[in-house]
């Protein structure tokens, strides 16, 4: 079974692929911000992967569709992190 880390270090590439994807453009706007708060490249990736885990989990715990709106808002909070 995956740990938790693990799952959030797999949602990076993902993360990467959000970044430079036209359908996402809050992904970039949330790194750029995160950036010039001198938050490192890596931990940026690793906070905001932590966000898309986050509504990944609650979707299988709902048993709903990826709610992306939801995702745009913890992105929005970071640096603070989402709990759970």
């Amino acid at each position: 079974m995956l740990e938790e880390d693990d799952l959030v270090n797999n949602l990076v590439p993902a993360i990467r692929e959000q970044l430079e994807s036209k359908e996402t453009p809050f992904v970039k706007k949330t790194m750029d911000r995160l950036l010039k708060a001198e938050v490192e490249e890596g931990e940026a990736e690793m906070m905001m992967a932590l966000c898309l885990a986050d509504e990944s989990n609650r979707m299988f715990i709902d048993k709903r569709e990826f709610d992306l709106k939801r995702y745009q808002e913890l992105l929005e909070l970071l640096p603070e992190l989402p709990e759970g």
